[in-house]
């Protein structure tokens, strides 16, 4: 069974389709720039865009970059203000004529990783964290997603919320190298582990490939570890939340 998976992210959009089973992709991934305005009408045409270039009708996971409830965007982050309790299924579903799964992107990324990568079979309480333009988490009790554990959303210092001093984006704004940004992340996870005293946490997000180069920075006691699915992962979770979330 093929499913299309769209992850929308800060600075592209993708989809591909996806085997259900065995969530491999089983077309290439497409890509379009976000757009730069970011507002609901003109990301909207390009999820249209997206769907009409695989010719695909039939139900579409959708991973999404905010606090997503039933739905409905409960937070701008990142994105223009228009967002805001904007009900974002409808909307995408509108565009495209087919039945729309929309839900957070760090959670979509934490269902492939969990189902298909290296979180599967792992029981007790799993933090899958998604490093990028922002910082996304996703939170597993026993395989089962505990929806929008917003961590990014920490404040810390005189920072509003603490991706915004630990993001890879940042790293690369102020061009750090990785082993002093490892060292930011380090904090945040230390603040994570404190908080919420995960069982395991996963890092994801393109940064995750690079992990060897900021390992030894990261000194929390709880095991952490690298997804292995890459930049599909939210192109992957998006295509089984189709299943799971309902």
């Amino acid at each position: 069974m093929e499913i299309l998976g769209i992850d929308i992210g800060g600075s592209g959009m993708k989809g591909a389709l996806v085997n259900i089973e065995t969530g491999e992709l089983t077309t290439e991934r497409y890509r379009i720039p976000t757009p730069a305005s970011r507002k609901p009408e003109d990301m909207a045409k390009v999820f249209k865009d997206l769907v009409n270039h695989f010719n695909y009708e039939g139900s579409i996971g959708c991973g999404f970059p905010t606090i997503i409830k039933h739905g409905v965007c409960k937070s701008v982050s990142n994105l223009n203000k228009g967002w805001l309790n904007l009900d974002t299924q409808k909307l995408f579903s509108n565009a495209c004529g087919q039945p729309v799964t929309v839900i957070n992107d760090a959670d979509a990324a934490g269902y492939a990783v969990m189902n298909y990568g290296i979180g599967k079979d792992e029981n007790g309480f799993v933090i899958m964290i998604t490093i990028g333009t922002g910082i996304g988490s996703g939170a597993f009790y026993n395989g089962k997603l505990i929806p929008n554990f917003e961590l990014g959303q920490i404040p810390y210092k005189k920072f509003k919320k603490i991706e915004h001093w630990t993001a890879d984006s940042i790293r690369q704004k102020e061009h750090l190298s990785f082993k002093r940004w490892g060292k930011r992340l380090n904090t945040f996870l230390e603040l994570v582990d404190t908080i919420v005293c995960p069982d395991l946490i996963i890092l994801g997000g393109g940064v995750s490939k690079h992990y060897k180069k900021y390992e030894k920075q990261i000194k929390i006691e709880t095991p952490v570890k690298p997804a292995n699915l890459g930049n599909h992962a939210g192109i992957i979770g998006a295509a089984a939340a189709v299943l799971k979330e309902k």
